[in-house]
């Protein structure tokens, strides 16, 4: 898949550090995230360390594709809600432990996935906070500096955003490891480590370009911040927070895709098969040549598929819905309509001989073209915020504010146009979601988060905020009650308890810092 005038920068990987003229995010070269103040002499040298922290620690969470039987970290945690499935959860025993709900006694079967979140995003952090300290005593020019120093305080806080959703309690570092001393934190009370997340992004929002994000060379921008900041907000519950900075990307240039169509040229495809739409708000870069996204194309079928395909030697439906999450769509819903978000067959047209059917859905969100068909080699870029996620945070919080609003109605009612087949307009959807409740209205928000997003992991997020859980009809499409998440059961059938909101802290970490304590619930 082609790319459009990307810039990418060089990476920041391990080892000595070495700088050279690497001017791409995706060329492959040995770097080193050491944060001693002798490595921030030159302009070169902090480009390269905050250059770093776009392919690693939490972003990665979201879009590393890295093996063929386990799907992104973020990607578990939609299996707590028990609406979704690996197919080989047999090996990859954390996906079946966050099904059934019985994380708590099997800590030392998932304490290695849940060491590589804290390494890897501690490790960022760490990165980042060198970069905040030395920068600013460099000698060149003030924008850039402000830029870069920005850009690394959105990566810390966009780091401690993943950290405290998943532990609660963390130690909070701000200052960069340049010797042995205080290695050892204790954990910081959640509400201190939001707050200090905040002021990192409000400070990235104001001193970042206002740009689109593809048109900055695909570094970080103000409205990335802003989108970032509205969901820190959110999470917490702070409503008139999280309006305010999600119409600041509500009034930047970037938009919704459209339909040209209703089939192969929907928004949904375009979303699927092009980088660089205006709705892309923050995304993974890939490369073909350099960086690709490895096993995501796999991720379109299940095993059968290695009889279609002669590219790939391995296909697992990872993360695949049950029957059940898909009623969470209304027949008419465009986004559960045959290769949209979803499939169930599909004919190879290199070869209409090789076919594959299956009565559970495929993911067609995540099928690539050339990827399967010729080179073996993925391209596409993964999103990580798109505009919707603006409009509905929008809604939501407007509504919890100020109650149904014209204006509240009119960002909810233009992502459900979006997918309406029926011809009903805009005006017309805000008309019907003007004669709800204050509550109804709320939760017709959480409705279009679960069908828009399904695919991008945001879906524990909101019921742990929310502290409802989604009870889809199997009888009925569309049909979807909220009920208190202490008690309820998932998809699974396992009863939710107060300690599976959080994650074990690994044990790795436990046994390297004497001053953390283990989340509550969790054997030893």
């Amino acid at each position: 898949m082609k790319k459009n005038n990307k810039f990418i920068y060089s990476l920041i990987l391990g080892g000595t550090i070495l700088f050279s003229s690497c001017e791409k995010f995706l060329e492959e070269a040995p770097r080193s995230g050491v944060t001693l103040g002798q490595y921030y002499q030159s302009e070169a040298q902090a480009e390269a360390n905050v250059n770093s922290l776009y392919r690693r620690g939490a972003p990665t969470r979201y879009s590393s594709a890295g093996s063929a039987y386990l799907g992104p970290t973020a990607s578990i945690n939609s299996m707590l809600t028990g609406y979704f499935t690996n197919s080989y959860e047999g090996q990859e025993v954390i996906c079946k432990y966050a099904r059934e709900l019985t994380r708590q006694g099997n800590v030392s079967l998932v304490s290695g996935t849940m060491n590589g979140v804290w390494d890897g995003c501690y490790q960022s952090i760490n990165i980042a906070n060198g970069a905040i300290k030395h920068i600013p005593s460099i000698a060149m020019d003030d924008t850039k500096k402000n830029e870069l120093v920005a850009e690394a305080k959105f990566f810390r806080a966009y780091n401690y955003f993943y950290l405290v959703k998943t532990f609660g309690a963390i130690p909070l570092s701000v200052e960069p490891y340049e010797s042995a001393d205080n290695l050892y934190l204790e954990q910081t009370d959640p509400a201190k480590v939001y707050e200090f997340i905040e002021a990192d992004l409000i400070d990235a929002v104001n001193k970042l370009p206002s740009k689109l994000f593809a048109a900055n060379g695909h570094r970080i921008t103000k409205y990335v911040a802003a989108m970032t900041l509205a969901n820190v907000y959110l999470q917490q519950g702070k409503n008139a927070e999280a309006a305010e900075y999600a119409k600041v990307v509500l009034a930047s240039p970037h938009g919704m895709t459209t339909n040209t169509d209703l089939t192969g040229n929907s928004a949904y495809n375009k979303l699927r098969k092009t980088d660089n739409l205006d709705e892309v708000i923050y995304a993974q870069e890939f490369d073909g040549a350099i960086s690709t996204s490895s096993w995501w194309p796999t991720y379109a079928f299940n095993a059968s598929a290695t009889a279609v395909f002669t590219t790939y030697s391995i296909f697992e439906r990872v993360f695949g819905p049950t029957d059940q999450f898909l009623n969470v769509y209304e027949a008419d819903d465009l986004r559960i309509q045959p290769n949209q978000f979803f499939h169930w067959h599909y004919v190879n047209p290199n070869d209409p001989d090789k076919v594959w059917s299956s009565t559970t859905a495929g993911v067609w969100y995540f099928y690539d073209e050339d990827a399967l068909l010729t080179t073996g080699r993925g391209t596409k870029d993964w999103n990580l915020y798109r505009y919707p996620e603006a409009l509905l945070i929008a809604a939501e919080a407007l509504a919890n504010t100020t109650g149904v609003s014209d204006e509240a109605a009119g960002y909810l009612a233009a992502v459900k146009q979006r997918a309406n087949t029926t011809g009903k307009s805009v005006a017309t959807i805000k008309g019907e979601l003007l004669a709800l409740s204050k509550d109804s209205f709320i939760e017709e928000c959480w409705k279009e988060r679960l069908r828009e997003f399904p695919l991008e992991f945001k879906m524990w997020d909101d019921i742990v905020r929310t502290k409802k859980f989604p009870v889809i009809s199997n009888t009925t499409k569309g049909a979807i009650t909220f009920v208190n998440l202490i008690g309820a059961q998932n998809g699974s059938g396992a009863t939710f308890k107060e300690s599976d909101l959080l994650w074990p802290i690994s044990q790795d970490e436990l046994q390297r810092n004497p001053q953390l304590n283990q989340n509550t619930g969790y054997i030893q």
